[in-house]
């Protein structure tokens, strides 16, 4: 069920209600009881994703996954080798 948002424009009351989409909309403000509510377009509140992998297992293009799994396989670069330790000085 969605969430609606509503205004007052007499008192300026504004607040969200919780109701079926089959519902009426809401007449009267709970605050100063007038007849003066409108209901107000608003831009929900999006998508929620739950859980992981969604992305790799579900939307991803495949073609994709194998050029990736053949990125992972090639030999990473080798990094700059760290300076020897200097060799002790006789005294």
């Amino acid at each position: 069920m969605p969430t609606y948002e509503y205004a007052c424009s007499k008192c300026g009351h504004h607040f969200d209600q919780f109701q079926s989409m089959r519902d009426e909309p809401l007449k009267k403000c709970p605050k100063c009881k007038k007849s003066a509510l409108k209901r107000l377009i608003g831009g929900g509140a999006g998508l929620i994703f739950k859980g992981s992998g969604f992305y790799i297992t579900d939307y991803k293009n495949k073609g994709m996954a194998s050029s990736a799994a053949a990125e992972s396989k090639a030999p990473a670069p080798k990094a700059a080798e760290a300076p020897a330790k200097p060799a002790p000085t006789k005294k």
